[in-house]
């Protein structure tokens, strides 16, 4: 049993007997994996964006990845018990919908990855939300963001004093008894992470789930490409589309449910008025 309740979520009600056995027969996230794919038609969001990104400069311009995020976040906040982590062998109700992304400091092949971890606010606006994503990735190109500076105080540290602190750290979330700064800082702590791979012009990629951490959901984001298309009438054509491919710990919540969560975050994808916010203009 836990020691402590957690701050960052409470027991999950309504388990079935399946769901509670589930971590215990399979406890790792990589055991209970289910991979999806979803192609993204550009052409309701490109509009909006045309909109949006009228007057804006180059470096707060609103993106397909900040729409991806928002639409996201709508999905899992519409159908929370994706939003969901176990921990201990528990399944916890997450409090809050966090979103964790990645980017590079720099435009070029050798540049270090930082990851930077974002609240989801479904009252906000996409241009609003771009905003902060826009400082956010500021501060992690500046290397001011919190995990940064907690991974280089620990790097110095010999490998086995590192390894020992790792399994101190898991066993001390497994009871409940981390400090709520470590978990409210922490990228890997989040309601899922994604990694935008279009954005270097790479095609999205089915990634392992993180055993760190309470992330459930690893997507990735593909790039922009034109894709053929079996038109109503039988005739053939292209469209330009992006990827997203999903890997989802089933232990959370079936696949079916998963699934409808996804087809959601495809629907408001496609619609303008949804996808901006009302006070988005």
């Amino acid at each position: 049993m836990p020691i402590v309740t957690r701050r960052d979520g409470g027991p999950a009600d309504g388990l079935s007997s399946l769901q509670r056995i589930m971590p215990f027969l399979m406890p790792r996230r990589n055991d209970a994996y289910v991979l999806f794919e979803q192609q993204i038609d550009t052409t309701a969001p490109k509009r909006l964006l045309a909109r949006l990104n009228a007057d804006r400069p180059d470096d707060t311009r609103v993106t397909l990845f900040h729409c991806v995020l928002r639409a996201l976040g709508i999905a899992l906040t519409e159908f929370p018990r994706l939003n969901r982590f176990i921990v201990g062998g528990r399944v916890y109700d997450r409090r809050g919908v966090f979103l964790s992304f990645s980017a590079k400091r720099r435009l070029d092949r050798d540049a270090p990855v930082f990851s930077s971890k974002l609240a989801f606010d479904a009252r906000e606006s996409l241009v609003a939300m771009s905003e902060r994503l826009h400082a956010e990735l500021r501060r992690g190109r500046r290397g001011e963001t919190a995990s940064d500076r907690e991974i280089r105080t620990l790097l110095p540290l010999p490998g086995p004093v590192l390894r020992a602190l790792v399994w101190v750290q898991r066993r001390l979330d497994a009871w409940n008894l981390l400090p709520e700064r470590l978990l409210a800082d922490d990228p890997l702590y989040a309601s899922a992470f994604v990694a935008n791979l279009g954005s270097l012009g790479l095609d999205a990629a089915y990634h392992h789930l993180f055993e760190y951490g309470t992330i459930p959901i690893f997507i990735t984001m593909g790039r922009v490409h034109r894709a053929p298309v079996v038109h109503d009438d039988g005739s053939v054509g292209s469209r330009e589309i992006f990827v997203l491919r999903y890997t989802y710990d089933e232990r959370i919540q079936d696949g079916f449910y998963a699934a409808r969560a996804l087809e959601r975050l495809a629907e408001i994808l496609g619609d303008p008025e949804q996808l901006s916010g009302a006070s988005s203009g």
